[in-house]
């Protein structure tokens, strides 16, 4: 079918202008004929690409009783998210071709949004990883400290490999495994059973001065061997002096940030606990302030989720038990307009930002074909979110297969009615998502 988007405000490459959006055959055209298309009114409504989140754990496969590509994937959608790259710390691990093929078989079934995967590199993997076409998959995830699944990559001979022979962007995990290890032996002794083990512990163990030792590392190494580097969920204001404001095609060291790292400090631990315990840490109001700032700057390039589901029985244990990570994915662009939704003057100014962090840029940083922006001839992968309307969380409006969100109760002033993929409005049910294609 063809569709003609109409009376929206189109933000797209740094401007906010009212025009309509033609769509053919799944792809962005210059015009179709009205009489036959079919119209969406978009009166009242932001159009703009759909939200591309480089930074997801689908659980699958492996760890299905947590979450799977179908439903998460729907949760995606409702988000206004219309592509994906998911991450190799699965069951089995995402380490090698054989692997990544399984996962495109699972994706190419049951996957809703567009996909993509990270490779994994581990202490074992290098050599092999390096051989493989960089066109196949989206970049080399890289665990320099340990989090879920515990891919960690501590063998400096192998790390120098790595970066020296890499033909992919490297995504890392940036933590000082040893300045961890000390703080959770410390902090175990004393409050480990008692009535202080809480999550307000968790900044603590994996402190700012973990994440910084670790990237100023990594950014340093990268810059050795002139490989494009890039800093995952980035969490202290330390981190930013480590990064620039230039443009993106220009940076060689380039930085995410999540949207919960942004809206949560270390005051919502008393409220939320283990429900906001994520790795790295949420900190400080100052440093999501800085976080903010650097992001609004030029400094952080990418918004992605880090969307990681738990059951809830899990998240609920005591606070050392408990595992780390957040599910966001639903609620990421509603977030962030949330951030920005002040006066209109404020959100003219600020939503045009952030559809370069959230759409453009991740495109551009991972070499996503034909997608990302809003441009005659590339995929119609397309949101369109209602201003001024209610979005309420509740838990029966969750589609994450865990059931939960620490954002239930929350009010969002926007709403999103309709997600295109590849050029159809998506009804549960119907399949249209494609992998990613990647630049070499």
């Amino acid at each position: 079918m063809d569709y003609l988007i109409k009376n929206g405000t189109v933000v797209n490459e740094g401007k906010m202008t009212q025009r309509d959006v033609a769509i053919s055959n799944g792809i962005i055209v210059e015009e179709v004929n009205p009489e036959s298309a079919v119209v969406v009114d978009a009166s009242g409504c932001i159009v703009m690409p759909g939200v591309i989140d480089t930074h997801v754990h689908f659980r699958e496969p492996g760890l299905t009783n947590k979450a799977d590509m179908g439903t998460e994937s729907r949760a995606a959608i409702a988000g206004g998210v219309t592509s994906i790259i998911d991450m190799p710390n699965t069951l089995p691990q995402t380490t090698t071709l054989e692997y990544l093929e399984e996962k495109e078989r699972i994706a190419e079934e049951k996957c809703l949004v567009n996909y993509g995967f990270m490779l994994g590199a581990t202490n074992e993997n290098i050599e092999q990883l390096t051989e493989i076409d960089p066109a196949r998959y989206a970049a080399i995830k890289l665990f320099l400290g340990s989090s879920t699944g515990n891919m960690l990559v501590n063998n400096e001979e192998k790390l120098n490999l790595l970066f020296s022979k890499a033909r992919k962007l490297i995504v890392a995990h940036c933590e000082e495994e040893s300045i961890i290890e000390a703080n959770l032996e410390k902090y175990r002794s004393h409050y480990a059973g008692s009535a202080r083990e809480t999550a307000a512990l968790h900044p603590k163990i994996r402190s700012s001065e973990a994440c910084f030792a670790s990237t100023k590392k990594a950014v340093a190494r990268a810059k050795r061997y002139g490989t494009r580097f890039h800093v995952a969920h980035i969490s202290t204001a330390a981190e930013l002096d480590l990064l620039t404001n230039q443009p993106l095609e220009a940076k060689l060291i380039t930085a995410e940030v999540t949207p919960n790292h942004l809206r949560f400090n270390d005051t919502h631990y008393a409220k939320y606990g283990n429900l906001i315990k994520c790795n790295p840490s949420i900190k400080s109001s100052t440093i999501s302030k800085a976080l903010w700032n650097a992001l609004c700057n030029g400094y952080i390039d990418t918004i992605a989720t880090d969307h990681a589901p738990h059951l809830l029985e899990d998240k609920q244990k005591p606070y050392f038990s408990a595992p780390s990570g957040i599910p966001s994915i639903q609620h990421s662009l509603l977030m962030m307009m949330e951030m920005i939704s002040g006066n209109n003057e404020d959100f003219d100014q600020w939503m045009p930002m952030l559809v370069y962090k959230m759409c453009h840029n991740p495109a551009t940083l991972f070499g996503i074909k034909n997608r990302g922006f809003i441009r005659t001839g590339y995929a119609a992968d397309l949101v369109v979110v209602k201003r001024h309307a209610q979005t309420i969380v509740t838990p029966e409006s969750l589609y994450y297969k865990c059931g939960w969100s620490p954002l239930t109760g929350q009010n969002f002033q926007n709403r999103i009615i309709e997600t295109f993929i590849n050029g159809e409005p998506f009804a549960e049910g119907r399949k249209k998502a494609q992998p990613l294609q990647f630049e070499k």
